[in-house]
């Protein structure tokens, strides 16, 4: 039996997928087998049914949702009319990657399992179900899989067992080589020139939106600077809804741009051409040609903390001996916890590791970027308006990110600061974004109620499905905000107060710190029992909540609880229980975010 081709199909929302996948490929590539690696949606499905030899790994987002890279793959696997025995020939392994403090924990691998084996593969070992909430984070159960994956495959391919792999410490060939172009230093414009066709704008032909205005809504005293943000989208074809939110790719801030080049000692002026040295593509978001400062402005993800694939990249250049002892440990599994202190706790960025690490940094050839770095992801937002009201806009509220952590220097949001640096008074700004459908939808009958719990900046979408109500006459709408300081943080106070007097809105605040006891939505939502079980028993009424991940959603959840219970006459298990069917048929629902 001849060696097979090894496929590494992945889905990834943020990287970390993909992360994994270049890892087991690297494993192989040290084995000398022969590998690919592609997102789901980038390879022919149709292929599977000729395929032996196949590794999945796959995140799970939102609600149990598969990531945007493999939603086309999903619905294709799915498909009633697939023949039961069609992947007979197949051997494979599925790898899922989530997060047990929700609810769907790892509920996309678990499904592909079950439809993979309805279709007859063969799945060589348990499913790995990667937790984020390990104290080694998704490795702890990776590392182990791995180990057994590759034993698993040495029993069905005894050949592989007479290669000899490469060395830990010898470096792969990079994925593309850089191709300088002699001296031309003429300035050039390395932004995507977008065609002008009417095509909506997506991820790959995002749309220029020019900034209108970006005003902070908190009061100067307040901590945290919250802004409220405005685009102008006029001609841009893009259409959204309630619920709906908008993408966009941040770029990296100037000093950390000028502070890599000066480490390994790169011309930012300096353009070139990328070449694959296999069958991968180049990255379709960078120009060709392409100058240095617009890859690292603009590319490679310098300001993210680093994963352990970076350091087992970076030892594989260290010729200094302390530097190598520190890397090889970073890389190790049995080193994770050090890895943890010295980088995931304290939030470390890549850049400030190369600057840990002078003599590695020197060493470090140009061509291994791409490897060494992966690509800044798009970060996505809630949209806090509607073209209802707002035609040819578009807005969203945005907290900047910044806190401390033992480093000297504050940690900050890589797309929140990049954002509120933008001033449209020093000249215009344009922000290439592209909108997606949200995980939120509203009822379409005119008298069903709506419930809306939105404590902070989780305000955002419910503005946007309140003004879209509104225009279109539905007037049956219960707002409940929360938020430390009536006098500091109580955005679009003005419009909840108009709204309020025309007769459209019921608003219900808990200011926390305005008072001796704190006071949050979940208890806003306990006294007003009566009403609340009146629209939701009687008039059919929707509930949403939205906002920060930790523990607001599940207090708010126990209240409604509370309030079945009181005003139903319920024990808690029938609670639990309408609170769950509620959940299913689409009247509870909640977009929440860590």
């Amino acid at each position: 039996m001849s060696n097979p081709t090894l496929r590494i199909l992945f889905g990834s929302q943020t990287g970390t997928a993909q992360d994994v996948a270049q890892r087991i490929a690297r494993q192989a590539q040290r084995r000398q087998l022969q590998v690919q690696v592609l997102p789901l949606d980038n390879y022919n499905v149709a292929n599977l049914i000729s395929e032996s030899l196949v590794v999945f790994v796959c995140s799970t987002t939102g609600q149990g949702d598969p990531p945007d890279n493999m939603k086309n793959f999903w619905r294709f696997l799915f498909r009633k009319t697939l023949p039961v025995g069609s992947l007979s020939r197949l051997d494979c392994a599925i790898l899922g990657l989530g997060d047990s403090s929700y609810p769907k924990f790892n509920f996309v691998a678990k499904k592909l399992h079950k439809r993979l084996l309805q279709l007859g593969a063969s799945v060589l070992l348990p499913v790995g179900l990667a937790d984020d909430q390990h104290d080694l984070g998704s490795d702890a159960v990776t590392d182990p899989w791995l180990t057994s994956f590759w034993e698993k495959l040495y029993a069905l391919y005894p050949s592989l067992a007479d290669v000899v792999p490469l060395s830990e410490d010898e470096p792969l060939p990079p994925t593309y080589t850089f191709h300088f172009l002699g001296d031309v230093k003429e300035k050039t414009d390395d932004r995507l020139r977008i065609p002008m066709e009417k095509s909506v704008p997506s991820q790959s032909h995002p749309f220029s939106a020019r900034l209108v205005s970006n005003r902070r809504v908190t009061d100067m005293s307040h901590f945290q600077d919250v802004r409220h943000i405005e685009f102008d989208i006029t001609g841009s074809n893009i259409e959204f809804a309630a619920g709906d939110v908008v993408m966009m790719h941040p770029c990296n801030a100037p000093e950390d741009v000028q502070q890599f080049c000066q480490l390994l000692r790169l011309d930012p002026e300096a353009r070139f051409t990328l070449r694959a040295t296999n069958d991968t593509a180049v990255p379709a978001r960078l120009p060709q040609p392409c100058s240095v400062h617009h890859l690292v402005e603009s590319y490679l993800d310098i300001a993210a903390v680093p994963r352990r694939s970076f350091f087992e990249l970076l030892s594989t250049f260290a010729t200094n001996e302390l530097e190598r002892e520190k890397l090889a440990e970073f890389s190790s599994a049995a080193g994770q916890d050090e890895l943890h202190s010295y980088c995931n706790r304290p939030r470390r960025t890549a850049l400030e590791v190369l600057a840990d690490f002078p003599h590695t940094t020197a060493e470090l050839k140009v061509d291994y970027l791409l490897d060494l770095f992966p690509e800044i992801q798009p970060r996505s937002f809630s949209i806090a308006s509607s073209l209802q009201a707002h035609p040819h806009r578009l807005q969203i509220l945005l907290a900047v990110v910044r806190y401390k952590t033992k480093l000297y220097k504050p940690r900050r949001g890589l797309c929140s600061t990049w954002l509120a640096s933008l001033d449209p008074a020093q000249g215009e700004v344009y922000v290439p974004l592209w909108v997606k459908k949200g995980s939120l939808k509203f009822p379409k009958e005119k008298d069903t109620p709506v419930i809306m719990v939105g404590p902070g900046t989780g305000v955002a979408p419910f503005r946007s499905a309140l003004q879209e109500r509104i225009a279109e006459g539905k007037t049956a709408n219960v707002l409940f905000f929360g938020c430390r300081s009536e006098s500091k943080d109580f955005y679009f106070s003005s419009e909840w107060a108009e709204m309020t007097k025309a007769g459209h809105l019921t608003l219900f605040t808990a200011f926390s710190r305005d008072q001796e006891e704190k006071v949050y939505v979940q208890h806003r939502v306990r006294e007003n029992a009566e009403l609340l079980w009146d629209l939701i028993a009687n008039k059919s009424a929707y509930f949403y909540i939205a906002g920060n991940a930790k523990q607001m959603p599940a207090s708010v959840c126990d209240a409604l609880k509370e309030v079945f219970q009181q005003e139903g006459g319920m024990s808690a298990e029938d609670a639990e229980q309408v609170l769950a069917a509620l959940e299913r048929s689409g009247r509870l629902q909640s977009e929440t975010w860590s």
